[in-house]
């Protein structure tokens, strides 16, 4: 799956492993680059559906955005690239569809 990274500041960090762990540090540092891994390994978000993480749909006034565990109250934030995303008759998302991500954020949103 393609991965991008909308923030510079956010992108420079993960591309760098001594900034990642700096501004992380190395627990989270370590779920951060195993949660792109993932990402990356996969064709479709539907391939990690029930991958280690949780990578989940968020609801709300974050509903068109996808989360993944790190550790607690972690979360690495992520929208798809394709626009729109791909619904069902349903208006439930297609996740076999979302081929490339684009991470937005890493917060504690709760």
């Amino acid at each position: 799956m393609k991965i991008t990274i909308s923030d510079r500041k956010l992108s420079k960090v993960i591309h760098d492993d001594n900034k990642l762990k700096k501004k992380y540090g190395e627990v989270r540092a370590k779920k951060i680059r195993q949660r792109l891994e993932d990402l990356q390994d996969a064709v479709t978000l539907e391939d990690i559906r029930d991958a280690p993480g949780n990578f989940h749909e968020l609801i709300g006034d974050r509903k068109g955005e996808w989360a993944c565990d790190l550790d607690q109250p972690y979360r690495m934030i992520f929208i798809p690239h394709e626009d729109p995303i791909p619904t069902d008759e349903h208006n439930k998302y297609i996740w076999i569809e979302i081929r490339g991500v684009e991470i937005t954020e890493i917060t504690d949103y709760h």
